[in-house]
């Protein structure tokens, strides 16, 4: 079982009242290290409930009321929650205004319950996580530069660059290996659209070492 004292509290906020319980049941599902301590359809909801504040607020973007979400990141942030938007739709402008006003990680509804819970993690750090899809509109006008990567992607490409198979890669970093796999989609991914094809391990390999996320002393030895 997971140390209590390494638990992430988390609240979420959805309007979609079927979408908060099946929310809800997912992450609790796919982690051990999450409590979900509020489940809220509103703002105000949250601020007054008797778990807040909590380690990381899910909160959906499209709250139809009237509150900008940088005055939400913001009161947030004074009261040291950390936040993880959601929504339904990829505008790569609301996604930088949101990124700006200090919200820490960026999700699609359609993202997949691992790649929920690595985002949670990752903002309980004070890590950013933007979904690979968004980040890829993020960044869609940077091709022939190496593609931004989050710091456990970063980690992902520099253990299994460095020789580690898939399950290794997730066992090192405490993730599935559904988890680790759609790590290296996502790299390879960002990868492409930047210009540079890493589809075998070699290629990726010799990318991690040119970009420095992999240092070629921390290769195994060849004997």
């Amino acid at each position: 079982m997971t140390d209590q004292n390494t638990r992430i509290r988390v609240a979420l906020v959805d309007d979609h009242r079927m979408l908060l319980g099946a929310l809800t049941e997912w992450i609790t599902n796919a982690a051990d290290d999450i409590d979900m301590v509020a489940a809220v359809p509103t703002w105000p909801e949250l601020i007054t409930h008797p778990e807040f504040p909590v380690d990381v607020v899910l909160l959906d973007l499209d709250l139809k009321d009237n509150i900008p979400v940088s005055l939400k990141i913001n009161t947030l942030r004074t009261t040291g929650v950390r936040v993880v938007l959601m929504s339904t739709y990829s505008e790569p402008n609301v996604v930088r205004e949101a990124l700006a006003a200090g919200a820490l990680g960026y999700l699609v509804k359609s993202e997949d319950a691992g790649m929920i819970v690595e985002a949670i993690r990752a903002a309980s750090k004070g890590e950013s996580f933007v979904s690979a899809e968004l980040d890829l509109a993020l960044n869609a006008g940077e091709v022939g530069g190496s593609p931004k990567l989050s710091a456990q992607e970063r980690r992902v490409m520099a253990l299994y660059g460095g020789g580690e198979p898939v399950k290794a890669v997730a066992f090192q970093l405490s993730i599935s290996e559904e988890t680790a796999k759609s790590y290296l989609k996502r790299i390879r991914e960002k990868y492409r659209v930047a210009g540079f094809d890493v589809g075998t391990k070699v290629a990726l390999r010799k990318r991690a070492i040119e970009d420095g996320i992999l240092v070629e002393s921390d290769l195994p030895r060849q004997f």
